[in-house]
This record gives structure tokens, C-alpha cells and sequence, in this order.
């Protein structure tokens, strides 16, 4: 039987904390899988929180994440990048910049690893040098993950600082336009443009560099070109260390869990692949605007509705993940989870994000054995507004 709207439209998101899933989660689930919210900017949406109805969402290309940048429709919040930037990967690859982006993101790249490794060794013995407690976000996630995308692109990893300024304002979820998004954008992208004449530039910004001199990449503009690092820093840095952040808040929160990894260090992978679906970096849902009239469970979405794909209220679904409040480094599913997405729109870096992952967690379970919140985990601050859940300081002791 087919339903529409009747309900009066909650808020949402609800919780900005990343160290327990709202409340609302399994209410809706149960009651109402497909339910009308209000979203920042003030618009309706609807939230889809159950495992089946989001990776229908996420799979069906009647849902479109291209459109939800489009002129008139409803808003999760105002855009802090230009509309034609939110399908990125789309872009690059109408671009016929794919397969240079793919190559750069692989994980088994030249010296990548080592350098990871080295990198996050690096990291740890300065904490360690300056003494507990120290913010294992500002001090260890972040630099390491700016830095890895630095290498990447074949940037100075010295210039990671002003590129890490900009992210700030970049992914605020806010209903109303932000004045410093604009400037922050432009920064970056002559910043950019000035890599593609640098003969000192590596990495894929000089693969896209060359790429001027080739006749088939005549539709190229710079702005189109920086864009790609832009969007490839931006994006890259805020989601792996987000998720490294809170992969960390995981581990603490399960010690049971970090016994095991410090006795058999090959357990990493698998519970690489558990702490991204109990992960709640996400802060909001995967939007998608409905091109066409479309049933979702027994709801029918019409056209130009907004869609949000809830990944908590998917990857805690115990329909699809049995016990799913509890760490299995033995669950069959594990990779199913939708912490990268779906569908067309599967992150692209998904090998790396896990690589990165388990460098971080190997050097500190070899470096800090003993891992610990040197404050209550009730005393977290939590940042608000944002399209990840972080705190805005991890503080540890080990």
C-alpha cells in the first residue's frame, strides 16, 4: 500500500556526538524506514535508515546525486563549493581524467606504503617526545592523512597547513551561504593552478599538467585541472582522517578489541573493515534528488524530492548485520557495510581509506600499546555543523 506524507517533518541531523548512535536511529528504522525530516537549510527530505531502502537508493540511477546541486531544489544546507563541483568524480570523468585519478589513488603505488608507515612512525615518536596527554586528531590523524594526499598529488607536504585551513569552512553544513567558502575556494585553486606550472610539482598534478600538451585534452582549462586537487585534498583528507579519528574513539571505546589487535597484529584488516561500518564520522546523509516518481518501501517519492541515504541507520541494521552492535572480526558480510557509498558514486579511494587505516592502527598499537582517553569520553567536544562527527580534540595517554 502506498503512503505520502502526513507526519509532520522531524529535524535532522539529530546528534552531532560520534561516540553513540541516536536514538532515532532505531525507532525509524523500525516505524518508519522512509520518513519525512527537515534539514538544516529548511527544506523537506526524506531519510531512508534501513539497509534494503538505502542501497536501493544508492544503486538506482533514478536517484541522482548530480541534481541535488541544481537551481530550486531542496537543500540539506547551503553549498560551500560551485554547484558543478558536487558530482566530482562525474566531472573527472566526462573530463577523461578517470583512469589518472584511480591511478594516483592506488594504494600499491610506488613507495606509497612505506611511506605511510615512515610517516606515521614520524608522527607517533613526536607525540611521544612531547609526552601524554596529546591530541591524537590534531597531532597524528589529520597531519597524516594531509600528508599522504600532499604525496599524492606531488605537493609541498609543507603547504598541507594552509590547504588544512580551508576545510574548516568547506564542509560546515549551514543553512544560509558562508562568506569565507568563496574566498577559501579561489585561495586554493590558484594555489593549484601555481602546482600545474611548477616544475617542481609530482604526482598527479604534474600527470595533469602534461596533460596540456596533449591535443585530446584541448577542453582543459587549469581551473578545471586544479580543480581536480582541490576537490581530490579537500575530500580525501576531511573523509580518511575522519574516519581515522573516529576509528580511534572506536578502538578505545571496545578494549576488548584492542587486546586482540595487540596480540595478532594481521586481525588489523578485518577490523579495519568493522570500525567503518560502526564508524559515525558521517554527520549527515548521502543526499540524492528523485528524477522520476519512484515506490521506495511503501513510499512514493515523487519527483524532485531530496533523498538522504542514512549509512548509520544501514551499517546498524540487524537485518543485514546480525548483532550489529557488536565487533565481529568474523562476519562474512564485512565489506557490505555503506560507509563509502554506493552504486555509481562508490568511493573511488575506498582501497586506499582501508591502507590508510591500517598503517595508522598498526603503528599505534606497535608504538602506543597502551592507548587510552586521558579525559572521560564524556568530555569529548564535539564539533557541530559539519558533515563529519569529529571531536575537536582526541586528548590520549598510553
Amino acid at each position: 500500500m502506498l503512503t505520502e506524507a502526513t507526519e509532520a517533518p522531524i529535524d535532522f541531523p539529530f546528534s552531532w556526538r560520534g561516540d553513540q548512535i541516536p536514538a532515532e536511529v532505531e525507532a525509524l528504522r523500525a516505524g518508519s524506514p522512509v520518513r519525512r525530516v527537515r534539514t538544516i537549510a529548511g527544506d523537506e527530505a526524506w531519510l531512508v535508515s534501513s539497509y534494503e531502502l538505502c542501497k536501493q537508493v544508492l544503486e538506482d540511477p533514478r536517484f541522482s546525486l548530480k541534481d541535488t546541486s541544481a537551481p530550486g531544489v531542496p537543500r540539506q544546507y547551503a553549498l560551500t563549493i560551485p554547484p558543478e563541483v558536487v558530482n566530482n568524480m562525474g566531472n573527472i570523468t566526462g573530463a577523461g581524467l578517470r583512469k589518472a585519478v584511480l591511478k594516483a589513488l592506488n594504494p600499491k603505488s610506488p613507495g606509497l606504503a612505506e611511506w605511510m608507515r615512515s610517516y606515521a612512525a614520524e608522527l607517533v615518536d613526536e607525540l611521544i617526545r612531547e609526552g601524554a596527554p596529546a591530541d591524537l586528531r590534531g597531532g597524528f590523524a589529520d597531519p597524516y592523512s594531509a600528508g599522504m594526499h600532499c604525496r599524492i598529488l606531488g605537493i609541498p607536504q609543507e603547504d598541507a597547513p594552509r590547504l588544512m585551513r580551508s576545510l574548516d569552512i568547506a564542509f560546515m553544513n549551514s543553512a544560509c551561504p558562508v562568506a569565507g567558502a568563496r574566498l577559501n575556494w579561489d585561495r586554493d585553486i590558484a594555489y593549484m593552478t601555481e602546482r600545474l606550472d611548477d616544475p617542481a610539482t609530482t604526482g598527479l598534478m604534474a600527470e595533469l599538467a602534461a596533460l596540456r600538451a596533449d591535443p585530446d585534452y584541448d577542453h582543459l582549462t587549469d581551473e578545471m585541472l586544479a580543480t581536480v586537487g582541490v576537490t581530490m585534498f579537500g575530500a580525501g583528507v576531511i573523509s580518511t582522517a575522519g574516519f581515522l579519528t573516529m576509528a580511534l574513539v572506536s578502538l578505545i571505546q571496545h578494549p576488548e578489541l584492542h587486546a586482540r589487535l595487540l596480540a595478532d597484529r594481521t586481525l588489523v584488516p578485518a577490523a579495519v573493515d568493522e570500525l567503518l561500518r560502526i564508524n559515525l564520522s558521517i554527520g549527515d546523509g548521502l543526499p540524492r534528488l528523485a528524477t522520476q516518481d519512484v515506490l521506495l518501501g511503501d513510499v512514493q517519492v515523487k519527483a524532485g524530492e531530496l533523498i538522504l541515504v542514512l549509512v548509520e541507520g544501514a551499517n546498524f541494521d540487524a537485518a543485514a548485520f546480525p548483532d550489529p552492535y557488536a565487533v565481529d572480526l568474523t562476519r562474512e558480510n564485512s565489506t557490505a557495510h555503506l560507509s563509502f557509498g554506493g552504486g555509481r558514486h562508490y568511493c573511488p579511494a575506498t582501497a586506499l581509506g582501508r591502507r590508510h587505516a591500517e598503517i595508522a592502527l598498526e603503528t599505534l598499537l606497535e608504538r602506543m600499546p597502551g592507548l587510552r582517553l586521558a579525559v572521560p569520553i564524556e568530555q569529548l567536544v564535539w564539533r557541530t555543523g559539519f558533515m563529519k562527527r569529529i571531536p575537536e580534540r582526541l586528548p590520549i595517554m598510553w
